[in-house]
């Protein structure tokens, strides 16, 4: 009777650790995902993706344009996320500068 009463004690207690760190891993992952300088560029390649749509459906790009914009913006988001994995899932300041004149480009290629 004590030898069982040991391995249930061991395996609750194995539970409630492995409870325990998917908690904190989860944390870890949501304030990964929504740093402010992270948020910010990516709020930044959504907000030209939906211009590039827009200029797109009224006619003042061809979709080769749209699809080269989409392609830069696309490398953008996945420097943006190299970056982020090197970095305990944050960029840096210099790092969020490098993105925004590259996305400052593009930005100046949609409005022509």
């Amino acid at each position: 009777m004590l030898k069982s009463t040991r391995i249930l004690l061991t395996t609750a207690t194995a539970i409630a650790s492995l409870a325990c760190f998917s908690a904190t891993a989860s944390a870890a992952t949501a304030w990964q995902k929504s740093h402010p300088r992270r948020a910010e560029v990516n709020h930044r390649l959504a907000n030209q993706n939906r211009r590039i749509h827009e200029e797109r459906k009224e006619g003042e790009l061809t979709g080769a344009q749209a699809a080269a914009l989409h392609k830069e913006d696309h490398q953008i988001r996945q420097e943006e996320r190299a970056m982020a994995s090197q970095n305990d899932g944050h960029i840096t300041r210099q790092e969020k500068r490098v993105l925004n004149r590259q996305e400052s480009a593009v930005s100046k290629q949609i409005g022509k």
